[in-house]
């Protein structure tokens, strides 16, 4: 599903940002990404996502070499991977259906499609009764949530999330990462990168370390601290 060879990020000034990079994530997997912070993580997300280049190495996707790709192709290789941020960006003067809708529209979906597809997905996430309100009307826990269907919504075989439990208490945390499981459960890959000890504690999957730019331990059914 994802594999990177060799890759290394050398940022201006020097900086090492990765370092011998090998890693491969099967189809269906639900991988943890840790560390403290400047390990790496975030960079490492940004690569997949095409949202920065790596120094040298090789990154796949599906098979498909896309280390170097035309820019114009950018959009269609995000197309199969949903992201959920930290700090949710949503869309303050859209309601949560449309926030949601917004993700099929950019892609020039249909609009009976739409209409049939995001009821269904708010209903997954617990919000379909609130798909009227506007994200300042909805609790942290919820704005998560809005996120997560918007990234689910378009059915992509990878979901990438960076600190999706960040600005959650632990309540909302943890129905956050069982939802999260849920979907992996479905069959999409998950690649999740995170502080939360005891969340990774609980939820035992893949465990991949960095430190300094490099993979320091890879362990299956891993926790937080080896």
């Amino acid at each position: 599903m994802i594999k990177l060879i060799g890759i290394e990020k050398i940022y201006e000034g020097g900086v090492k940002a990765l370092s011998d990079i090998n890693l491969q994530i099967r189809k269906g997997e639900f991988v943890y990404i840790v560390g403290s912070s400047g390990a790496g993580k975030s960079t490492l997300i940004k690569l997949i996502l095409k949202e920065e280049d790596p120094s040298s190495g090789e990154i796949y996707l599906n098979g498909n070499d896309i280390t170097d790709v035309n820019n114009r192709r950018i959009p269609y290789i995000r197309r199969s991977i949903g992201v959920v941020f930290q700090d949710f960006r949503l869309l303050h003067n859209k309601t949560v259906y449309e926030n949601v809708a917004f993700a099929m529209e950019i892609l020039g979906e249909d609009s009976k499609l739409i209409r049939k597809r995001v009821p269904e997905v708010l209903r997954r996430v617990g919000l379909n009764r609130k798909a009227s309100r506007f994200p300042d009307q909805l609790s942290g826990g919820e704005q998560q949530r809005v996120s997560i269907a918007r990234a689910i919504v378009n059915n992509p075989p990878v979901l990438m999330a960076d600190e999706p439990t960040g600005n959650v208490d632990p309540e909302n945390a943890l129905g956050i990462m069982e939802l999260l499981d849920d979907i992996n459960s479905r069959g999409t890959t998950i690649i999740m990168a995170t502080h939360a000890k005891d969340i990774v504690d609980k939820l035992r999957r893949r465990v991949i370390e960095l430190s300094k730019g490099i993979i320091i331990r890879d362990e299956k059914r891993g926790r937080y601290d080896e």
